[in-house]
């Protein structure tokens, strides 16, 4: 048998070449799109996640998030509590994130109460917020690394995660859900020698940024994973209300910080970093900048730490101090009505929006006059934020779907609460 000639090989390439995808779709639809799930455990949901996504080939052509799986009922909870009672509570919804779930509870009763708080409270307050947002922001640079296949810098941002966390465990004697923040201030001062830690890790904390920044942005396939893949403009994700880094990734400044500052942060001068194009690059940048920002709100908190008390000197909101007890009658009574009802909070309603790690995070009160709130409600950030993530991986591929969900910084325990 004689070998082949030129024309046959080229028509066996043909007979093998695939057909346009519009042709292909167009023969066959329903055979090649292939819907399926996508967690809800799976190591890059961030969470017990669950996506319902439809591919084709590894092209995603639908996302739908579905929640739910991990459904604590706090805020239900929390109604069944005595006001200052419920703030250990309130700070198990987003697990990073658990001074700010306190803050913005205690500032919607503050308000209610129309409570002043101390001057030296508020700073304590900016100073332990600020050092929960680093510590929020490394872990979710860290996973999102470690997503992209980068293992190290979970360890790199792990080793400073640590260390704000013993700061936290010097300050509250807890690593986590410390319950630091209390109705009219903070719990107690802080003790001899924390200042001077903290003053050590600002200053060593914008180095190990600097590394992390040297690390990433010279390196070819964290940009070819990141730039121009899950672009949104601005408009859209103010339809659908989303906040925080995301938003100001497209070049929208809006910071709770500034825009209605809270808790003495007007006293305060920083930058509120912001992209231009808001794609993940952007939103990578962004929170990388407020690290730095951050850190600078910290040095300027504890430079000007005022003197003073650290709750207010109402003793029917706050726990009269210990040594009273033993010797004042009055004291004693105030600390069995507070352990044992709780103060009453006139009827009213409240919001409290505050700036999280994630974007606008708001607590609304109701009070009847009562002991217990009769109700509680928490706009998380990342519940909110997660409605745009079917719009950013649309036709993007399986592994871009991976990073933009890393990007976008999604807490379930905030999402279910």
């Amino acid at each position: 048998m004689s070998a082949p000639g030129t024309s046959d090989y080229r028509r066996q390439e043909e007979s093998i070449t695939i057909a346009p995808l519009d042709r292909q779709l167009g023969d066959r639809p329903d055979e090649q799109l292939l819907t399926l799930n996508m967690g809800p455990h799976h190591p890059a949901t961030h969470g017990v996640l669950r996506l319902l996504v439809t591919l084709e080939g590894e092209v995603v052509r639908s996302c739908k998030p579905i929640i739910g799986y991990v459904h604590t009922g706090i805020e239900k909870t929390a109604e069944d509590k005595a006001y200052w009672k419920a703030i250990p509570v309130v700070e198990r919804m987003d697990y990073l994130a658990y001074y700010f779930n306190a803050m913005a509870f205690c500032g919607a009763v503050e308000t209610l109460l129309g409570v002043e708080v101390p001057k030296r409270a508020q700073y304590l307050r900016v100073i332990h917020l600020e050092l929960n947002r680093i510590m929020s922001h490394l872990v979710w640079l860290g996973t999102s690394a470690l997503d992209l296949g980068a293992i190290s810098m979970f360890w790199y941002c792990f080793r400073e995660r640590e260390k704000i966390v013993d700061l936290f465990e010097f300050s509250s004697g807890q690593r986590m859900h410390t319950r630091y923040f209390q109705v009219g201030g903070v719990f107690e001062d802080v003790p001899a020698g924390w200042a001077a830690k903290v003053s050590e890790f600002i200053e060593e904390m914008p180095r190990r940024a600097d590394q992390y920044t040297a690390m990433l942005d010279h390196n070819e396939i964290v940009l070819q994973r990141l730039r121009n893949i899950g672009t949104v403009s601005e408009e859209d994700l103010l339809a659908f209300g989303v906040t925080g880094p995301l938003l100001r990734a497209t070049g929208n400044p809006w910071d709770l910080r500034k825009a209605e500052p809270y808790s003495s942060y007007e006293d305060f001068e920083f930058k509120v970093p912001v992209g231009t194009v808001g794609d993940n690059y952007d939103r990578y940048k962004v929170r990388l900048a407020e690290i730095y920002e951050s850190v600078k709100i910290i040095d300027q908190a504890l430079a000007g730490l005022p003197e003073g008390p650290f709750i207010t000197e109402d003793r029917k909101v706050a726990l009269p101090p210990r040594h009273e007890l033993s010797t004042s009658m009055e004291a004693l009574i105030h600390h069995f009505k507070l352990v044992t009802e709780g103060f009453r909070v006139p009827p009213g309603e409240a919001y409290y929006p505050i700036e999280g790690p994630r974007g606008e995070l708001g607590c609304f009160v109701r009070a009847d006059g009562s002991a217990k709130p009769a109700r509680v409600h928490m706009r998380d950030p990342s519940f909110v934020n997660l409605q745009a993530l079917p719009l950013m991986v649309k036709d993007v591929y399986v592994a871009d779907l991976i990073a933009t969900l890393a990007m976008l910084d999604p807490l379930l325990g905030g999402i279910d609460r």
